[in-house]
């Protein structure tokens, strides 16, 4: 008597694909066909990886699959999100827990990034784009504010008149106008844009990570508390033996 068939369910591929290194992740979206848009799975990957990288500091590179850094938000899940939902944060939480990982994230944005996938762009402390880079908060059109962190964020990084145009018209800023208005520090070829992120991670890599770490704190601290954090991180370092360490070979070097 044969047995009976068994159904086997297709393997489905993860959300988030992970590449490690000692001192830094690449971190990039996967969900080509649904051109990256951020579901609840991505969410969940998002949170395992900021669990990883608060243990262990290294660099974060995100970036998208299939020329598309991400298309926003899964409408098909957002359409049927209700108000407690909303209030539980559910995009805003993970990428607040991306933009204060120790060590810096670096966004390799090509393509579409889009509502949520703008946003996530935004959470990160430097933004590169490839020319075909296209960045909006078209949220208001879909009948809701972008609440995980455009209204925030982005008045920061381009200064709050631009954000307000932006955000309020919903239109799209291409990678010529957010290198101009800083909302990219850089634009490259498509071809490139992977290995020009990690020209950056190698100039961050070459610090002192405790340094690096301190700066992004401090950088991150309300005015306020400034110049205070400043000092105190500050005093902490000037006790480093990494400090001494360094400063000693860049005397020697003088010397030669």
């Amino acid at each position: 008597m044969n047995a009976p068939d068994v159904a086997v369910a297709p393997e489905v591929a993860p959300p988030l694909l992970v590449e490690r290194r000692d001192d830094r992740v690449v971190a990039t979206l996967n969900r080509p066909d649904k051109r990256n848009a951020i579901d609840q799975a991505t969410i969940d990957a998002l949170h395992a990886l900021c669990e990883e990288l608060e243990a262990d500091p290294r660099i974060l590179i995100l970036t998208g699959s299939g020329g598309v850094f991400a298309s926003g938000a899964d409408i098909a899940q957002l359409r049927e999100r209700r108000a407690a939902d909303a209030l539980a944060g559910i995009n805003a939480n993970a990428f607040v827990r991306v933009n204060e990982l120790p060590m810096p994230v670096i966004a390799a944005v090509e393509g579409w990034a889009l509502g949520g996938g703008a946003e996530l762009a935004y959470a990160a402390d430097i933004r590169i784009a490839t020319p075909d880079a296209r960045f909006g908060n078209p949220e208001t059109g879909l009948g809701i504010i972008p609440a995980a962190g455009a209204t925030w964020r982005l008045p920061e990084i381009v200064g709050s008149a631009r954000a307000a145009e932006v955000l309020l018209t919903g239109r799209i800023v291409d990678a010529a106008e957010a290198l101009s208005i800083g909302l990219v520090t850089g634009v490259h070829p498509a071809a490139d844009l992977l290995a020009e992120a990690h020209v950056i991670a190698d100039r961050i890599a070459k610090n002192d990570p405790a340094a690096t770490m301190a700066t992004k704190r401090v950088l991150r601290a309300p005015r306020a508390d400034h110049p205070r954090i400043d000092l105190e991180a500050q005093a902490e370092l000037f006790e480093s033996p990494e400090k001494h360490r360094r400063m000693t070979e860049f005397l020697e070097r003088r010397k030669k």
